[in-house]
């Protein structure tokens, strides 16, 4: 599986990640390329690329020369363009999602409807050229997984068309829920909100970078030179070849010792039906020696919020505790197979070495009850009929 890992010790920016894609060796007509298939008036910009230094390490600039001028851009009117271009499927899917978190985000910090957007820095010719540009530079290299570090927060104010505003800027800060952030970097603007939204689109996880053959390395600098660190995103490109499948998964847990066992068979219920990947009881000893049971529950990090929710208002806890956790899976596909019982689905599972069949449990019930056998037995027939 081929991934990227983006490691933001300086910050990120959308110039950043396309000159960061373009220094691990995505040509530069792939960018180009992509960005003349908008309607974009061919006058109205330009885009180069030269080498450059941050604090002696040498690294790649994506320049974007546009003219002074430019009209504001409703989101609508991006999406359009980009869905009309004749882009890839690949690299559409990726700018609209893009596009699409800054949208959301412009539009809760004003509060205005997301239609009805107005994208003025974001909406210029050289953002525009950023998130197309890191669209086809990924779609390029193939890529099938993204990860990222911590994002350090800076200090300080930036000038908008708003006005001046904090740093992080309030649309940066909207699109920085549930990525991981610090406050060791100095001051100044170390996130923009094209960088933030090109992670909170397109990242699978956050965290230190997972175990990887790495087979490039990228390094874009940023406008800026910073006082304290080289103003530089660092890109690693890498491989995880053992057929194991990884992702990012929130685990929620919380004690419980005053509700009724019925009550939480229907919570567990209503967790698994809102897309919780797992949930389990376990028993407990809680203070003044009462039983109770902690109930765990797996998520997508995109559900924590919708899911703790759902447990505060379905049982009596009144605080639910969370930590994100990295998966390791094996591969696993669900197949109907042929056997002499008749039609099974049994779940196909591989990935390092490992290879095994696991009979469905609701077809191998159905069966045990349709012809009078025991539920064990079926399980064997399955297991020796379908096995690898």
């Amino acid at each position: 599986m081929k991934i990227l890992y983006f490691d933001c010790f300086a910050g990120i920016a959308g110039d950043m990640t396309v000159a960061a894609l373009l220094d691990l060796g995505v040509p530069f007509e792939v960018v180009r390329d992509a960005v003349g298939c908008l309607r974009l008036p061919h006058s109205s910009y330009s885009l180069a690329t030269e080498r450059t230094s941050r604090k002696g390490i040498t690294a790649t600039r994506f320049v974007v020369h546009v003219e002074e001028h430019q009209p504001n851009r409703h989101y609508g009117d991006i999406a359009a363009m980009i869905e009309e271009s004749p882009l890839a499927d690949g690299i559409k899917e990726k700018a609209q999602r893009i596009f699409f978190r800054l949208a959301e985000a412009e539009a809760k910090v004003h509060g205005v409807e997301l239609g009805r957007v107005h994208f003025h820095e974001v909406g210029a010719v050289d953002s525009i050229a950023d998130i197309v540009g890191a669209a086809a530079a990924i779609d390029w290299l193939g890529i099938e997984s993204i990860h990222g570090g911590a994002l350090p927060l800076g200090s300080g104010f930036v000038e908008t068309a708003h006005g001046r505003l904090p740093v992080p800027a309030p649309a940066t800060a909207e699109l920085l829920r549930g990525i991981p952030v610090h406050g060791e970097a100095g001051p100044g603007e170390r996130v923009t909100p094209t960088g933030a939204a090109i992670l909170a689109a397109l990242a699978a996880g956050f965290g230190p970078i997972p175990p990887m053959t790495v087979t490039g390395v990228g390094c874009g600098a940023g406008t800026r030179d910073f006082a304290d660190i080289p103003n530089i995103l660092r890109v690693f490109q890498g491989e995880i070849d053992r057929g194991f499948e990884r992702d990012d998964v929130v685990v929620i847990e919380t004690h419980i010792d005053d509700t009724s066992p019925e009550i939480l068979g229907y919570v567990m219920e209503r967790c698994l039906a809102a897309g919780a990947l797992d949930a389990a009881f376990s028993p407990l000893q809680m203070k003044k020696n009462r039983p109770a049971v902690r109930l765990t529950v797996v998520v997508h990090p995109e559900q924590r919020d919708e899911l703790a929710a759902l447990i505060l208002r379905e049982t009596s806890a009144i605080g639910v505790r969370f930590h994100p956790a990295g998966r390791l899976k094996l591969r696993r596909l669900v197949e109907e197979r042929d056997t002499t019982l008749g039609r099974v689905r049994v779940k196909v599972i591989n990935g390092d070495g490992v290879a095994r069949v696991a009979p469905e449990y609701d077809d191998c019930c159905r069966i045990a009850a349709e012809r009078g056998m025991p539920l064990m037995e079926v399980y064997r027939i399955v297991e020796r009929e379908c096995g690898q």
